[in-house]
């Protein structure tokens, strides 16, 4: 049959972690003759994970692209990282292919781990196919992993070949459409083979499973199938490839990425049955016939490179980008294209124009952020991914002095970089907090930071920002007074201190009767109340207080601003003491969205960290899975993301929000005070 138009098209591995999408892309590029020996990822000498974070840890932690033909077609392949902490990367990657290639595990105990990048795929309708990996194991079970892997998929899962197998390994396949039986050569193009006599029932069988599912969307095809005629092969291809253009089906296959098995016959599919970049454009809402020839790309990775600079990693949509054109930002902004670059893992090479469909690196479009379109008109409302909940902080600083605003400009650029990263001033510890999806991915930000910005940093777990408040009030005199050679220093003030209701803050007022405290001076007594009130008789900043100021006297020449702020920082620091000071802890309310089967986990998981669960219930659009929800003290909450993907095979999250203060009693509020006090001392 006739392949599809050989615009450069693009597919995105993506899938859980360990799923082997890293060592999938290695055997395509072998077999295209792209590379001339396959490298691993254990060795260190994979096309993919090419940065040394990534084999440090041998894992992808950011997506790598690779170019090469396939049977003379241009084909791209975007290497997505699978853990859930790098999830970022892999959704932007699916965004701007043409077909995700969903590489995940045959055990079905694991199908789980698929189910928040098959939900994505759904939802915004992206052509998508199943390679299931690592069938060269000891007793695989297809079937098994094919019912698993349907219970979190919302599109029909179609078997696309089935297994022949010899005790309990699976030596190769018969495909369900042309109907031929291949015996895998590991690293070399299967051998054809006669369909083996154990196999023929069940291939029948499952050729028919497969037609039912594709007649589900063709009435001509069902009309066949009721009469008993055989459809033609050119007629079940056709529909193969419109379904999976349309994201009604999803294809399945499978093979071993480490035996280069099933890899050829994957790229015979992709080849034939992907749709060309126009589809993809339309999904991204662009208008290509109304574009004309004019060049439209789209940003998907910003890298800063440490010798070429900011790097935006686009796909192009139409026309063509060339090297010096200059070119404007569907967010505002835009700028000369400075080199044209192709990609293959770790290494660019300069181009001087790139063709719609391909995936190149323009050079110095500083002012282009990641998801805008780029062109000569490009439109104004394209949209984006949000960036992801963030769910784990680490308190960084400098190591060495001096570097804060070397620290800030990197920090920025990391952000740019990935999204899913973020950057808060707290203004309750004054730390800078760094946050991420979890400690791996916050680790590797740091590892960058050093490598790449030549910034070294100290990390620590965040603070929480304790507050205190009191329980009764009490009536103070704070009496500041001082003989020096010359002009002394007076002041006194009487002030009532007393409790507001609970998030009511501060307030302060003067009831001066008499000019007891001259008009001039109220201002500083105010001041004074509260540069003590940033730090209460516990050690942390005192809210929901109310201070009025209703008696003083002054001295005519000994009196200043500065003695009447000294006199009322003197009554708060006695008057404080008397009122019952308490301890105040952050409260958040925690929705926690785990599988069912791991609700009961997520639970204890809650309630281990002192959480009151409110209940729980379906969470909206997904099928299988629940929404817990629970108040939990925030100095709980700093690993809890870690808990939960433990329990919950890596696909357990959470979302959160401030919901009040709340009083802290007992052992946990007497070892807090301690610490602090330890902290201030050393200070």
């Amino acid at each position: 049959m006739v392949g599809k138009a050989s615009t450069p098209r693009v597919a995105a591995l993506v899938g859980p972690y360990m799923g082997g999408k890293t060592t999938l892309l290695e055997s395509i590029l072998h077999a295209a003759g792209a590379t001339h020996r396959r490298g691993t990822v254990s060795d260190k000498s994979s096309v993919g994970d090419s940065s040394p974070e990534a084999r440090d840890r041998q894992m992808s932690v950011e997506v790598n692209v690779a170019a090469c033909a396939w049977l003379d077609e241009p084909w791209t392949f975007l290497d997505a990282p699978g853990s859930t902490e790098f999830l970022q990367d892999a959704l932007a990657a699916a965004l701007v292919a043409d077909v995700a290639v969903v590489v995940c595990d045959p055990e079905p105990e694991r199908a789980v781990m698929v189910a928040p990048i098959l939900k994505f795929l759904d939802d915004r309708q992206i052509p998508h196919v199943l390679f299931i990996n690592k069938v060269d194991h000891h007793n695989v079970d297809v079937r098994a992993a094919l019912e698993a892997l349907q219970v979190h998929s919302q599109r029909p899962l179609v078997l696309r070949e089935v297994p022949i197998k010899e005790g309990d390994e699976i030596v190769g396949y018969v495909d369900l459409v042309s109907e031929r039986a291949y015996r895998y050569k590991p690293g070399e193009p299967s051998d054809l083979i006669r369909i083996p006599d154990s196999v023929r029932d069940g291939e029948q069988a499952a050729r028919q499973e497969m037609l039912e599912a594709l007649a589900d969307f063709d009435d001509h095809l069902m009309e066949e199938l009721l009469e008993e005629v055989v459809p033609p092969k050119e007629e079940v291809y056709a529909d193969l490839a419109k379904d999976l253009e349309d994201d009604k089906i999803v294809p399945v296959f499978f093979g071993s990425a480490d035996k280069c098995e099933g890899v050829r016959r994957l790229l015979k599919a992709l080849r034939h049955e992907v749709p060309g970049h126009e589809t993809a454009a339309l999904r991204a809402g662009l208008d290509l016939d109304a574009a004309g020839d004019a060049p439209l790309a789209q940003v998907f990775k910003t890298v800063h490179a440490p010798h070429a600079g900011k790097l935006s990693y686009v796909r192009v949509w139409n026309g063509a980008v060339k090297d010096g054109m200059t070119v404007e930002s569907s967010a505002g902004g835009g700028g000369k294209v400075t080199g044209v670059f192709t990609l293959f893992g770790g290494e660019t090479r300069k181009t001087d124009q790139a063709p719609a469909g391909s995936v190149v690196a323009l050079g110095r479009l500083e002012e282009v952020p990641t998801g805008a379109v780029v062109g000569v008109k490009p439109p104004a409302d394209v949209e984006w991914l949000d960036p992801l909940t963030p769910l784990f902080a680490l308190a960084v600083r400098p190591a060495k002095q001096g570097d804060d605003v070397k620290l800030s400009g990197a920090l920025q650029k990391l952000c740019e970089e990935d999204p899913s990263l973020s950057v808060e001033q707290n203004a309750g510890t004054g730390e800078m907090l760094l946050w991420g999806q979890g400690d791996t991915h916050l680790q590797v930000a740091v590892a960058k930071l050093a490598r790449v910005y030549h910034v070294e940093v100290t990390t620590a777990p965040p603070q929480v920002p304790y507050k205190e408040t009191i329980r009764k009030g009490t009536q103070v005199q704070g009496r500041h007074k001082r003989q020096t050679g010359g002009h002394g220093q007076f002041g006194d003030v009487h002030v009532r201190i007393k409790p507001l209701g609970r998030g009511e803050g501060f307030a302060f007022t003067d009831h001066i009767t008499g000019g007891v405290v001259p008009r001039q001076y109220i201002p500083a007594v105010e001041q004074g109340v509260r540069e003590y009130l940033a730090r209460g008789p516990l050690g942390f900043p005192v809210v929901d207080v109310a201070v009025e100021l209703f008696d003083g006297s002054y001295h005519t020449v000994d009196s200043s601003e500065m003695a009447f702020k000294t006199a009322a920082q003197i009554a708060m620091r006695d008057g404080m003491p008397q009122c019952e000071p308490l301890l105040l802890e952050p409260l958040l309310m925690v929705e926690v969205s785990v599988p069912t089967e791991y609700t009961s986990k997520a639970q204890r998981a809650l309630s281990s960290r002192r959480g009151q669960i409110l209940g729980f219930d379906r969470r909206p659009g997904w099928e299988t899975w629940d929404t817990v929800t629970a108040c939990v003290p925030q100095a709980e909450m700093h690993d809890l993301i870690v808990e939960l993907r433990s329990v919950t095979m890596g696909v357990g999250t959470f979302a959160w929000r401030f919901e009040r203060l709340q009083e802290v009693q007992g052992r946990t509020a007497d070892q807090v005070v301690e610490k602090r006090k330890q902290e201030l001392a050393t200070a």
